[in-house]
């Protein structure tokens, strides 16, 4: 593919006339993160393109390894090829980036030089190209026969930095550790270099490197001795560990912790595209992502939807038990409010959330009455100044949800009580939304 005008001219073409010139090969193009390109991506392009077609879609490999064609006949009779090659995460920008791709999949957020390099076209950190498509958790996987339960993030640190070598050494059996590990150009390992071994420390020469989380978590079930990180839909029969980041409670990944980013190795997943210079198919495949139908088929993936849920949280003995009293007769739902930068601008994906939760009590027969916000802030010099954040966060929110038709939402700050991540996490700093429970359905305990 060329310059982004010449592939709005190509779609049309396409479409209209059943052109389908060999320069040209695919309607559409698909690049970079396996996490997203091995399954969650082909999926939601085969049901696109089932709806819009109404006939069953092919897929194909393409003789290259984590390629894949998914082919169809348009209603005009014309063949609707879309190409998802799932190399990695930088892979994938440097197709968009060439002109290449349509559409970059990502399992990382944009970098700045990334965005630099692509400012003289378009600015990929706003809402019309950064799309948020799923929420994804970083599995921690050990073998099934592994005591081992729970780590830290330090002690991961040191595990994946070779400074503890075994097993004996976190309460397991007298063994070497085995490292396994996704290879450089994946956004797996971008996010687990960043949340994990950080800025300080770097992999063991000794950990084996994989393109396949998939293939990853097969062998770490097969090795007694292994310890590896994969996306959360690649779990498969490897044992799942909980995490813990300073102080706080350790999490598994579940729909809750992921769905609201508590768990301290939750990230998004991402679809980048040009925008306005986007194709019609690349911006109406990406709506149909975001939509609530979209993420059914993501829950399907085995990844996080963001259709909100209500869920009974699992409130253990570390919860206050004024912060019982306060959400006793609510569910949670599973969306969290983040922000972007200071304190009160919510990012993109909050302003799509926003919606979502909108979407929600009309599905539900609920109105702004059965709400309930509750900001939180990092740690402060003083409670005082803890407490005005958290109100202030939640306020913002409430404001939000007035400007798109739910006023007077109940709200109230809780402070720097109850940390999901250690002192300093930017992710201490959220607004929890919960609805009153008389009349729902929920998922139980999470």
């Amino acid at each position: 593919m060329a310059m982004p005008t010449l592939r709005n001219f190509v779609f049309f073409a396409f479409l209209s006339l059943q052109f389908h010139s060999p320069l040209f090969a695919h309607v559409l193009e698909i690049h970079g993160s396996n996490t997203i390109g091995a399954s969650l991506a082909p999926l939601l392009v085969t049901e696109y393109l089932e709806q819009i077609t109404q006939q069953e879609v092919r897929k194909e490999p393409t003789g290259n390894d984590n390629e894949q064609v998914l082919t169809t006949t348009s209603q005009q009779g014309g063949e609707l090829s879309v190409l998802v090659a799932a190399h990695g995460s930088s892979t994938g920008f440097q197709a968009l980036a060439n002109g290449q791709a349509d559409i970059w999949a990502s399992s990382r957020p944009v970098k700045k030089a990334e965005a630099e390099q692509l400012r003289p076209e378009t600015e990929l950190t706003n809402l019309q190209t950064e799309h948020v498509i799923a929420i994804d958790g970083l599995a921690i996987l050990v073998h099934p026969t592994n005591p081992v339960n729970q780590l830290s993030i330090s002690t991961l640190r040191k595990i994946f930095s070779g400074q503890i070598q075994n097993w004996s050494e976190l309460g397991g059996n007298n063994t070497p550790i085995q490292l396994y590990a996704r290879d450089k150009r994946s956004g797996t390992w971008d996010t687990f270099k960043s949340l994990v071994l950080g800025k300080t420390e770097k992999l063991h020469e000794t950990a084996r490197r994989y393109e396949s989380n998939d293939q990853l978590s097969d062998d770490v079930s097969r090795d007694p001795q292994a310890i590896g990180f994969s996306g959360l839909a690649s779990v498969r029969n490897s044992k799942l560990l909980a995490i813990s980041d300073g102080t706080a409670p350790a999490l598994k990944p579940d729909q809750l912790t992921v769905a609201s980013e508590d768990y301290p190795l939750s990230r998004r997943l991402y679809m980048y595209t040009m925008g306005s210079n986007s194709t019609e198919f690349a911006q109406n495949l990406i709506e149909f992502t975001l939509s609530a139908k979209g993420q059914m088929h993501v829950a399907r993936s085995g990844f996080i939807s963001q259709n909100p849920i209500a869920v009974k949280p699992r409130l253990d003995h570390s919860v206050p038990e004024s912060f019982r009293r306060l959400t006793e007769n609510y569910l949670r739902l599973t969306v969290n409010f983040r922000f972007s930068e200071g304190r009160t601008k919510l990012d993109n994906k909050a302003r799509r959330d926003l919606l979502r939760v909108k979407h929600y009590l009309a599905s539900n027969n609920r109105s702004t009455d059965d709400l309930l916000l509750i900001g939180f802030s990092d740690a402060q010099s003083n409670e005082l100044r803890a407490q005005l954040i958290s109100e202030l966060r939640a306020l913002s929110v409430r404001r939000a949800l007035n400007d798109i038709g739910l006023s007077s939402v109940t709200y109230t700050g809780y402070g720097h009580y109850m940390p999901v991540g250690d002192r300093g996490n930017q992710r201490n700093g959220r607004v929890e939304v919960w609805v009153k429970a008389q009349g729902l359905t929920h998922m139980g305990d999470s």
